[in-house]
């Protein structure tokens, strides 16, 4: 990857690879993995991959600190990154994490309700163990997922979800998603989308995102104002080893204005929530391309 370019996103490693964790991670303690990565893994990448330079100016630009506290934390970042990975083949291989949730009245009085509604998520913390802890009994939650992720990945999730109301959207090229998503809504379900990545869509919004302009995706928030769908932010946040907390937060805006106006007070909304949490956890930001203008 080109440094400058969107990150793949997709998980590193092949089908034997993967299998290979899964099976390992049944019986053995996950913080041995913690260790390996952070003394072989995560310096071998600190000095192979471009993602270095991008995290480490994301310290000095977005929070200011210091050459040698932002080298420190770079290493963290790609520690906390390995870690969530980690943790994710833990869950497929039947592991369970303590998880906590703020704010989980919203999440249950929307899931009541018979209209559909809108979960939009970031790419910081460990968002996939969501789907495993807030399933909805009520209402079918339509996960977007990136269509290039590697098929063994996407079979463990499709075994995770299968015995939840969780199904997976396939973000797609030539936007045949859309459909899907709106067809979704228009059933009183619920979408769960990434709002942080373009994707390579031309339509973004502007706005003003840790003291630097950021782009964000317009489909995300047209998506919820279209039908006039109520919002929430969800994110899923790691404070040790074995905890999760998870963060449910509303997102209001006025859906009787223009659909411009509506569009720009979800943007505001979602990335004034994802500041918040980024800032109490600066080092589970897990964009690692040029995020900024």
């Amino acid at each position: 990857m080109a440094e400058g370019q969107q990150w793949a996103g997709t998980t590193y490693g092949s089908r034997r690879m993967h299998r290979w964790l899964i099976a390992m991670l049944r019986y053995m303690d996950v913080r041995l993995l913690y260790i390996f990565s952070a003394v072989f893994i995560v310096p071998v990448c600190l000095l192979v991959r471009p993602s270095r330079g991008v995290i480490y100016r994301y310290f000095r630009q977005r929070f200011g600190y210091h050459p040698l506290k932002s080298l420190w934390k770079t290493y963290q970042n790609h520690c906390a990154f390995a870690e969530v990975v980690i943790d994710r083949f833990a869950m497929y291989a039947g592991r369970h994490f303590d998880v906590e949730v703020e704010g989980y009245a919203h999440f249950l009085e929307l899931a009541r309700r018979p209209e559909g509604f809108v979960m939009m998520s970031a790419h910081v913390g460990n968002y996939e163990l969501a789907g495993y802890t807030l399933p909805s009994e009520q209402k079918v939650i339509n996960a977007l997922v990136f269509y290039g992720e590697k098929p063994s990945v996407m079979e463990n999730r499709r075994k995770m979800f299968a015995h939840t109301n969780i199904r997976m959207i396939a973000i797609r090229e030539d936007r045949g998603h859309l459909f899907e998503i709106n067809n979704a809504l228009a059933r009183g379900e619920v979408v769960s989308t990434p709002a942080d990545r373009c994707f390579g869509s031309p339509r973004t919004v502007a706005k003003t995102f840790l003291g630097g302009v950021a782009h964000f995706p317009q489909g995300a928030f047209s998506i919820a104002a279209m039908r006039g769908a109520d919002v929430i932010a969800v994110n899923v946040m790691k404070e040790s080893w074995q905890r999760y907390r998870i963060f449910v937060t509303p997102l209001p805006y006025d859906k009787q204005a223009p659909r411009r106006q509506q569009v720009g007070e979800l943007a505001d909304a979602y990335v004034a929530e994802l500041e918040r949490i980024v800032r109490r956890y600066p080092t589970q930001w897990y964009n690692f391309y040029e995020f900024w203008s």
